[in-house]
């Protein structure tokens, strides 16, 4: 529909853990080579249940986005920009907010449970009600057509399809929407045109998906027409309505299987992390003092693999030939769990130097990274306002 693109963000937390690298990172850096992406600082969404400790927000931007240069993203690649300084956000926001009903957002599932979990918290704000339909906003002002997200994120993207869905059905039907879209066919060239009807007729009047499919793709590599054409063309193709804002598809990404220095998932919350620019003195005593099979009590006792969070790390870290001499070593009593546990602390701190030589340019002069969020702010607002004057003009605020 319109042209790929990826759009994620992170609420700024300060400086990320290895279960931040494994469990998004390492896969931001990967799509940076499959897709154009848009990263962002989620600023105010560190609001929604933060808002009364605004003071660490700074700091934890800075060193946040040093995390993600030191774990590989590439601003050559991706555009790296924080929320709050493309106000185009909180205007789509307040815009979507007129049209969504209340009942979609108290019905998205983490709206329940974290008000259950994080009984710490005043979630009783219309902030943290919204925060699914800002994080909309976020998504359909770069008119994504990915997102990567855990499975427990994909009711967000589920209730962000429906709003662009319902918007489009709102704000779409346009005064000579048919005769607008019949000239800009013409200007698709004869033979475009032809095949554009033919697809348009195959899906309206026998269901034709690949028809639908066919259709978008023809669009897609047309050149020549402008956006606004572009959203008239694709809406005929499939009923008499321009798509303004694009339905974005789940990317669902591997949930990390990074456990903390206690065996429970790698959490801020739980005390529990190795950060990714650890001292590797650090690094090296939490791994030593984990826990590992209870039934290993001397040395002399066989353990079993799966039942010691030590195994977890094996997984990210070892290759099968590791793997196997911990299977066989731990089961037979033949390796002590010091043992066991060195070739992970050495994969660790091989990681964690490549981190460390990527973030030093950084720490040296914090101005790179300064330079480089305002460089992205200024791209992501370019597009942010192009969509923006689309949602206006379709809204009749565009008084100009």
């Amino acid at each position: 529909m319109f042209p790929e693109r990826v759009v994620s963000g992170m609420r700024p937390t300060g400086a990320l853990h290895l279960g931040h690298y494994h469990g998004a990172l390492k896969n931001w850096v990967r799509l940076q080579d499959e897709y154009p992406c848009y990263f962002f600082v989620a600023d105010w969404h560190a609001l929604t249940t933060h808002y009364e400790s605004t003071e660490v927000i700074e700091e934890s931007i800075w060193e946040m986005v040093i995390d993600w240069l030191a774990a590989g993203v590439d601003p050559s690649q991706s555009v790296l920009f924080v929320q709050s300084r493309v106000p185009e956000h909180a205007e789509l926001h307040l815009l979507l907010s007129m049209v969504t009903p209340l009942g979609w957002l108290e019905r998205v599932p983490t709206y329940k449970d974290q008000q259950e979990r994080l009984t710490d918290r005043d979630l009783a704000t219309y902030g943290f009600l919204g925060y699914p339909l800002l994080q909309a906003a976020d998504i359909l002002i770069y008119r994504a057509s990915h997102v990567p997200v855990g499975e427990d994120q994909v009711p967000h993207i589920e209730l962000t399809r429906e709003v662009a869905r319902r918007f489009n059905h709102l704000f779409g039907r346009e005064a000579g929407f048919e005769e607008k879209a019949r000239e800009a066919i013409r200007k698709l060239g004869s033979k475009r045109a032809r095949i554009y009807n033919q697809m348009r007729t195959a899906y309206q009047e026998q269901g034709d998906e690949q028809a639908l499919e066919r259709g978008r793709e023809l669009l897609d590599q047309a050149q020549n027409i402008s956006l606004g054409d572009r959203e008239r063309l694709f809406g005929f193709l499939e009923g008499s309505r321009r798509i303004i804002l694009a339905e974005p598809q789940a990317l669902l990404t591997e949930t990390s299987r990074m456990p903390g220095i206690d065996g429970q998932k790698m959490s801020k919350s739980y005390g529990n992390t190795i950060a990714m620019r650890e001292d590797p003195a650090s690094v090296e005593k939490k791994v030593r003092t984990m826990p590992t099979d209870p039934a290993r009590v001397r040395r002399t006792d066989p353990g079993e693999p799966e039942k010691c969070p030590v195994w977890q790390l094996h997984l990210t870290y070892s290759d099968e030939g590791v793997r196997d001499w911990v299977q066989t070593g731990c089961r037979s009593a033949g390796i002590g769990c010091l043992e066991c546990k060195q070739p992970v602390i050495d994969a660790i701190l091989r990681e964690q130097a490549q981190f460390r030589e990527r973030a030093q340019p950084y720490i040296d002069d914090p101005h790179l990274v300064q330079n480089i969020i305002a460089d992205g702010c200024d791209r992501a607002r370019k597009m942010a306002g192009e969509t923006m004057r689309e949602v206006r003009e379709a809204m009749g605020l565009l008084y100009d």
